[in-house]
């Protein structure tokens, strides 16, 4: 039996697209094994779209695993090299920012850290108001660094909201694909 690629999946708070991530971290299980992360704020806060302990035993029962939530529990995944990849989705602007500023002050961005100092992909699944505004610089910033790569994105309702942008999240595991052989999916804007 051929061992399954690890693949770690960090939630962050953008709570209105968290019935559809959570599908495709189902679909994902299928393929890969799964360890699951989430932000302190996104682990702990109820909102309209559900309560976070519901989230929390959803992930716990499509990985298997206890759901890493303490900038302490991710640090290990660096130096015991225990993911081949981290996909972060849904990635808000907070976060952007804190990954192109190169702040670990979370559970999530202490797991990107740790992965890619051991040259493993980040594949990051925006979703987020200010993506072509207070963000743009850090999806730009993020885009030119080595072994960061975007689930395809576009803006998801020009009119109302001309400055957000959410990922197409159908496209996550073909994503993970392309950036396990070091490609970036094509076209990366929808």
């Amino acid at each position: 039996m051929e061992k399954k690629i690890r693949l770690g999946i960090a939630m962050t708070g953008s709570f209105c697209t968290f019935a559809k991530v959570l599908e495709v971290i189902e679909q994902l299980a299928e393929e890969y094994d799964i360890f699951p992360i989430m932000s302190e704020f996104a682990a702990a806060t109820d909102t309209r779209f559900g309560k976070a302990e519901e989230h929390l035993a959803r992930l716990e029962r499509i990985s298997g695993k206890k759901v890493i939530t303490h900038i302490a529990a991710a640090e290990p995944i660096g130096p015991k090299k225990l993911l081949d990849a981290l996909v972060i989705i849904p990635c808000t602007g907070n976060t952007l920012g804190k990954l192109a500023g190169g702040i670990t002050d979370t559970a999530v961005t202490m797991a990107a850290k740790a992965n890619l100092r051991n040259g493993k992909p980040l594949i990051i699944a925006v979703s987020s108001n200010d993506s072509l505004s207070a963000s743009a610089k850090n999806i730009g910033q993020l885009m030119n660094c080595k072994n960061v790569f975007f689930v395809p994105l576009r803006q998801d309702d020009p009119v109302k909201k001309p400055t957000s942008v959410v990922c197409n999240f159908s496209k996550t595991a073909e994503t993970v694909a392309a950036a396990l052989q070091g490609q970036q999916l094509q076209p990366m804007l929808l």
